[in-house]
């Protein structure tokens, strides 16, 4: 579900960024340390306007529409889950559009 989440993504910037030459976006999965980067985003263009302005609604997108779960682990190894605020699940605001399947 969340590799056709980020496909949806993907096919989106290509409409509204129709330059765009190459997306790359990858999520780690696993233990990631704290402090060290958990999404690699890279978008290559012809300007870097529309890269940047890419990357910004990706990363936004992803947090606000994709499934990922964090499950924080603490020193005393106790663990909660966690997801995203921006999620369009909750009751937060949502930066990017986003519609759901059947809508």
């Amino acid at each position: 579900m969340a590799e056709s989440e980020l496909k949806k993504i993907c096919t989106e910037m290509r409409k509204k960024w129709p330059t765009l030459k190459h997306i790359v976006v990858h999520h780690r999965l696993g233990l990631v340390p704290v402090m060290e980067a958990s999404v690699i985003i890279g978008i290559s263009s012809p300007h870097r306007t529309e890269s940047l302005e890419a990357v910004k609604y990706c990363i936004d997108a992803l947090k606000s529409t994709v499934p990922i779960w964090k499950k924080e682990i603490y020193e005393t190894q106790e663990f909660t889950w966690k997801e995203n605020k921006e999620c369009f699940w909750t009751d937060n605001e949502v930066t990017v559009e986003h519609k759901r399947e059947g809508n």
